[in-house]
């Protein structure tokens, strides 16, 4: 009996060992999500609540500046910080975003980074009425900027129905993050094959630490520095790596203060010897070589 229709329940010390990553057993995932909140729709989230109590109409022009700052502002801050460093981010992208923010689509594919499936705009593909139509359209408009299609998907909030995953196997997708529940990446069934489900969170991410939980400034650099602690001693004593997976928002992460301590952060990890940044496809084509044996057992279950 399954614990859920996709993936295989498996208690963390009965997993395989997996090698480490070229060498490096602390693998970092810098997760950037860039997003084009459209101007006449409601906002997916606010930082000031709505007057009187009731959701205003659109425009909701405080909240839409909140988030636009973050593409005008937080940005360039956080892209000069990875840069400075050599790290290359995942892209967790909008794809009207190269449509609506031409030059950050171009700032985003100069710097190297990997281009991430993450709907057309910030709409939930639970909302959609075919969201097959909005995963084909997104791919493809990505695939017009590189060349190539995105082989990793985060859905808008992480939403899916029922048939999300079968779709973007169909539709060439080899990695999914909207699946949180391991500190490594196991394997999916879907109906059209195995899919390689890969770590995303809730606890290293910006939205619930600052706009849900309210956290202090260095509210991310302390959550690391315990992370780091804990990973510590879980690879000492299982040998097993570890995926620290940073998941950010430009509007949130980028804003001066909390941007401080995020430098910190990224200090704190680059300066350790056995720490790897990757993006989803590094991180993905290093767990499908690890654990081939993994798809066919999936499959079968």
């Amino acid at each position: 009996m399954w614990s859920n229709p996709r993936v295989p329940y498996q208690f963390a010390p009965d997993r395989a060992p997996l090698p480490p990553l070229a060498g490096k057993k602390m693998i970092v995932h810098v997760a950037m999500n860039i997003e084009y909140w459209p101007f006449d729709r409601p906002m997916p989230r606010g930082i000031i609540p709505p007057p009187h109590g009731a959701a205003p109409a659109p425009p909701d022009v405080p909240n839409y500046a909140w988030v636009e700052y973050g593409m005008r502002c937080g940005m360039p801050r956080i892209m000069s910080m990875l840069a400075a460093r050599g790290i290359a981010a995942s892209a967790f992208i909008n794809a009207q975003v190269a449509d609506v923010y031409p030059s950050l689509m171009s700032a985003v594919v100069d710097a190297g980074w990997e281009l991430v499936g993450h709907g057309w705009f910030q709409q939930s593909l639970k909302a959609v009425e075919d969201e097959r139509a909005v995963i084909v359209q997104s791919l493809d408009r990505l695939a017009q900027i590189t060349g190539a299609r995105p082989r990793a998907w985060l859905g808008c909030g992480l939403g899916e129905t029922m048939d999300t995953p079968d779709i973007l196997k169909q539709e060439g997708i080899e990695f999914l993050h909207d699946w949180p529940l391991d500190d490594l990446p196991f394997w999916m069934r879907t109906d059209h094959g195995p899919l390689v489900g890969l770590p995303y969170t809730f606890e290293l991410n910006d939205v619930p630490v600052y706009a849900i939980q309210s956290g202090s400034t260095d509210e991310y650099l302390k959550r690391v520095e315990a992370t780091l602690k804990v990973y510590e001693a879980e690879i000492a004593r299982t040998g097993q790596p570890r995926i620290v997976t940073l998941a950010l928002h430009p509007h949130i992460i980028g804003v001066p203060h909390i941007a401080q301590g995020f430098e910190q952060a990224l200090d704190l990890l680059a300066a350790r010897d056995d720490t790897v940044f990757v993006t989803s496809s590094q991180m993905g084509d290093w767990f499908t070589a690890a654990d081939a044996a993994g798809a066919e057992a999936v499959m079968a279950a």
